[in-house]
């Protein structure tokens, strides 16, 4: 059974659906707020160039979502599906942001448990991959249930190198959301 990288997931307060070339411009209305990069480790990815190569390899992954407020039909946010292993049986969640207005509410909880609720359809483990310094996303997942498994050092576009925290999680180990 082959991984659907991009359904349409709909709960009670969130849409998710493929992302598509034309959601750009409300997108990046969303993203050019720089206190959403600031613990992340391209923390420039609120400026329009730096987003548009962000947008351009999400487009390009086939497995992006574009985030909206089912009530209002808003944007709000951008999260993906990637690394898919269908022999390991296991997927990676990230390169998720939500607009400020959304934080410290149940959307990315729910943005979480959709996903996540698809992904174990498939998969029997769930990646995340999280800079060092964002302690706010860390904590996020550590709620919900997912494991510290390793540190991994890389290198940013520019040549800055950075250290992400990778994370998993397994259908069992899933806390109520």
């Amino acid at each position: 059974m082959d991984f659907k990288l991009n359904p349409t997931l709909s709960g009670e307060l969130v849409e998710l659906r493929p992302l598509k070339s034309e959601d750009f411009p409300a997108l990046y209305a969303v993203a050019s707020d720089p206190l959403i990069w600031e613990q992340h480790p391209h923390k420039e990815r609120y400026q329009f160039e730096v987003f548009k190569d962000f947008f351009r390899v999400a487009m390009d992954s086939q497995g992006a979502f574009l985030i909206t407020k089912k009530d209002s039909g808003d944007v709000i946010g951008s999260s993906r599906y990637y690394d898919w292993d269908p022999l390991k049986r296991q997927v990676a969640i990230g390169f998720s942001f939500l607009a400020r207005s959304c934080w410290g509410h149940t959307y990315n909880a729910e943005v979480k448990k959709l996903m996540l609720d698809h992904a174990f359809e498939f998969a029997d483990s769930v990646i995340f991959h999280i800079g060092e310094s964002n302690i706010r996303s860390q904590k996020a997942i550590e709620k919900i249930g997912a494991q510290f498994i390793e540190r991994a050092s890389h290198t940013l576009p520019d040549g800055s190198p950075y250290t992400e925290v990778v994370y998993e999680i397994k259908p069992q180990q899933m806390r109520s959301l």
